[in-house]
Order: C-alpha cells, then structure tokens, then sequence
C-alpha cells in the first residue's frame, strides 16, 4: 500500500500579511514592515523539494474537499465559525483572535480546505486506502480553541478529523502525539473530557502558550488520565526525544490501544528554528518517525496519519519534512540533510541527566486502558 499525500497550492496563499514577526506592522511605533513568521516558504519549499527529489511520484496525492460548516461545528462554536469567515470577507481580512494570527481576504476559504487536508489523510489511512499519510495544511491548527483562534491557528485541523471520523464510525479511539515546539493547548482542551482521545504533547518547557502543558494538566471529569504532557527542559535534542518516545510515548500508546495514531507534526524542534529552543536534526525526526511506526504496528496495525504544524526554518524544515516523509514511504531519494555535520555535531545533542529527569516524571503518569 502507498503512503497518502495532502498538499494544494492555495495553502501557499493563506495571507499573513506585513507583520514584523508576529506583531502587526506599525511605522509610527517603530515597527518597521517585514513578514510574518508563519509565512508560506517552509511549507512551499518542503513540497517542492519533495517534488524535486522524485519522492513525490511514490506518494498518491489525495483529494481534498474543504470542511463543511457543519464539519466545523464538531469542533468550534457557529458564533466562532461566522466570525472568521465575515472577517474574511473584509478587504483587509482579520484575525483569529488572539492579535498574533492574522488572515487576508478569503482566509476562511482556504482554512476550511486546510481542515479538509487534515480529514483527506485521516479518513484515506482509517478506510485503508493508504498505508500512511501526510497532509501538509496551511493554516496550522493545534492552538486553535472552540472559541478562539490563536498561535497562527484558525481552525482544530487534527481535531476536527477526528471528530468526523469518529461520526462515520471510522475510528473509535484516537491517540494524538503532538511534537511541535510548542504546546498542543487546543488539541488537548478539545478532547480534555473525552475518554476516547489520548492527546500526548512534547513540547518544549513553559514556552508557548503561557502557562500550559504543564504535566499536571491530565484531562477532567471522564476524560481524566487522557491529556499526558511531556515538558522538555530548553536544549533538549535528539537523545531527550527519543528517549521520550520510547519511555513516555510508545507506552502510552500500548497501554491506550488506539484505533489510529494521528502525529501533530511540527518542525519548529529544529536546530535552527527561529521560534524553539530545541536542538532536533532531520536525522532525530526520520528515528522518531520509524519509532512511532514499529509501535504502530503493534497497536493499531500500522494506521499512522501526519498532520502539520508549525516549523519557520526556511531552510531546515524542508529536509527535516522530507526525511519523515521518506521513513513513511520507506523510500530512500538520496538527497541529503546538508546541515547534518553541524548539527549533529552540537554538544549536548545526547540525553542529559536534568531532560531524564523530566522524562521519567511524565513516563510515571498512568494512562487509562481500553475499558
């Protein structure tokens, strides 16, 4: 069976607009116009490369439909829903809520077929017409609330795909592994009461949001021992995360026993990312993927589906995107990370005692079984 493949070249054109990072472009305050961080490149280079490199005629590219309205109120509330998309009707656009995601003229459009990538892969894995796959969407989703846009997110890609899934009876229980940088906040509060998901983020210790992804963070009510967080001390690089998949995630995902494994896959825990602090490699990324993979097919018979996230390395994130990629299709292009003598070279690339210590705390949280 072939690995899935999402990409349409209008994600490339989900305006963030002149902001000079994440913050709105104002002369008169000194805010000189740049660029948003969330910006097209990493995402239109990583396709490209994945073109140029010949992966692209081993993958079957999957059709896409946008989300429907009644899709996305599985997940966001209508009130949240008809903002964005009056909003993006304005000639200037809007913002998703939180003053640092922005969206131009047509935003809601090309956010509904975001959400639609991420139902293509999970729905093409969960019916078996794939082995795998990977949706590359823009705008990002895994910050987003029911309410409330934030973090560059406009609407729960991940969550939204499960919840239709779970509506046709594709799939009952969903484990998410998130390993962008940068804590799965909205992922985890969507699913916070619900039994049925198991939501694990590794991100990097009390970054973004403030004041989440706290360990202690662990569902409520029935869906209590679901949420698991793995907050990794800042440095933390390839020894720390595959360490982590094997003490925290892989048994998580034994002990759950999902239907289907769905990746948040973020690139933003590379060496050279300008929003994290992590040291991760292409390399680290490829041997994460394969970990996941070998559980997997012990648990739910291989059913894996990646979802992007964030990553703002231009540079870096197509290769470290290719290299996952080519770990699904279990094909070999021969292009080569080219940063690979620096970056592996850096010290403390292995596990360090004090992300141990953090580690070990997170692999003794229980996790519920299949009652």
């Amino acid at each position: 069976m072939s690995t899935g493949y999402v990409w349409q070249e209008i994600y490339g054109w989900h305006d963030t607009g002149t902001a000079a990072g994440a913050a709105y472009a104002n002369p008169m305050a000194g805010i000189q116009p740049l660029r948003h961080f969330e910006s097209a490149e990493s995402k239109k280079r990583l396709h490209e490369l994945v073109a140029v490199s010949g992966l692209l005629d081993q993958l079957e590219r999957l059709p896409v439909e946008p989300a429907t309205q009644e899709q996305l109120e599985l997940v966001h509330t209508p009130e949240y829903v008809a903002r964005i998309r009056a909003e993006s009707q304005l000639p200037k656009g809007g913002d998703a809520g939180d003053g640092f995601t922005p969206f131009g003229q047509g935003g809601y459009d090309i956010a509904c077929l975001a959400a639609g990538g991420a139902i293509a892969a999970l729905a093409a894995v969960a019916e078996g017409r794939v082995r795998n796959a990977y949706a590359l969407v823009r705008p990002i989703g895994h910050h987003a609330l029911p309410d409330m846009g934030m973090g560059f997110c406009i609407f729960a890609n991940i969550a939204i795909a499960i919840r239709v899934l779970q509506a046709r009876d594709r799939a009952r229980r969903v484990a998410v592994v998130d390993w962008d940088v940068h804590h799965g906040n909205g992922t985890q509060a969507i699913f916070s009461e619900d039994p049925s998901v198991l939501t694990i983020s590794i991100h990097q210790d009390s970054y973004f949001p403030p004041d989440s992804g706290h360990r202690h963070e662990r569902g409520s009510g029935a869906g209590e021992g679901t949420a698991l967080n793995v907050p990794l001390p800042p440095g933390s690089g390839v020894g720390a995360y595959l360490h982590t998949i094997e003490q925290v995630v892989a048994p998580a995902l034994r002990a759950f026993q999902p239907d289907l494994v769905v990746v948040a896959s973020g690139f933003d825990a590379n060496a050279c990312d300008p929003l994290g602090r992590m040291m991760l490699t292409a390399a680290g990324f490829r041997s994460m993927t394969a970990m996941l993979l070998e559980v997997a097919a012990d648990v739910c018979d291989g059913r894996v589906a990646f979802v992007h996230e964030g990553g703002y390395s231009e540079a870096y994130v197509p290769f470290c995107g290719l290299a996952v990629m080519e770990e699904l299709a279990g094909a070999k292009t021969g292009v080569e990370d080219p940063y690979h003598h620096l970056f592996d070279g850096m010290g403390y690339q292995g596990l360090q005692p004090h992300q141990a210590d953090a580690i070990a705390a997170a692999a003794a949280l229980p996790i519920p079984s299949p009652g």
